[in-house]
């Protein structure tokens, strides 16, 4: 345990700038630089607002990049400490998470976190993203609500690696992840309950 906490030390800072890049921001600068998407649209830094201010390909080239860098991150952490020890990629992962959702580029504000999330699940568990991403897309392609689909999936992800036998740190990692999500959310679920959301596409 000892070796583990001082191999996570250094691991866990490097996933956290890593998770700290705007990717959002660039795509959008590299599409358009007088956009700032803090300022333009939602506001967020994340895919879904990229999407709407740029299109659908800049969308979908911010997903990948944060998804990326989750994924990286952890990967990064079971090449160094190896398979056999789930606490320092959990660790990682969760920094490259937190990093996205407080970025120290910029002032600790930034996105909501669900690609990053999404990345860093699948390289924790590759079923368990893939039922994350089902129920994503089953409630989406019903509602049209990137953020329902969004939330369902975060009150997915703990039962799912608990049904599929992840080691503790893991599952402190899917819980973590779950309460960010909805606080990232908190105001959406606002808009969801008072019917002032807005659906993607529209």
């Amino acid at each position: 345990m000892q070796t583990s906490l001082i191999r996570a030390v250094p691991l866990v800072g490097l996933a956290y700038l890593l998770g700290s890049v705007p990717f959002g921001m660039l795509v959008a600068r590299l599409f358009d630089r007088n956009v700032d998407l803090r300022t333009t649209g939602s506001g967020n830094i994340g895919a879904t607002n990229v999407a709407r201010t740029l299109g659908k390909g800049a969308g979908i080239l911010t997903l990948l990049l944060d998804a990326g860098k989750g994924t990286a991150a952890v990967l990064a952490a079971y090449a160094i400490a190896g398979t056999g020890d789930p606490l320092v990629p959990a660790a990682a992962g969760g920094a490259a998470f937190l990093g996205h959702l407080f970025p120290v580029y910029l002032g600790f504000r930034g996105g909501k976190g669900v690609a990053t999330a999404l990345g860093v699940i699948l390289a924790v568990s590759p079923p368990a993203a893939g039922i994350l991403v089902l129920l994503f897309a089953a409630v989406f392609a019903t509602t049209r609500f990137v953020s329902l689909g969004s939330l369902v999936a975060a009150a997915g992800l703990t039962p799912s690696m608990l049904l599929l036998g992840a080691p503790v740190p893991c599952l402190a990692l899917a819980a973590g992840i779950s309460v960010m999500v909805f606080w990232s959310h908190r105001d959406n679920i606002r808009r969801l309950l008072a019917g002032e959301e807005r659906r993607f596409g529209r």
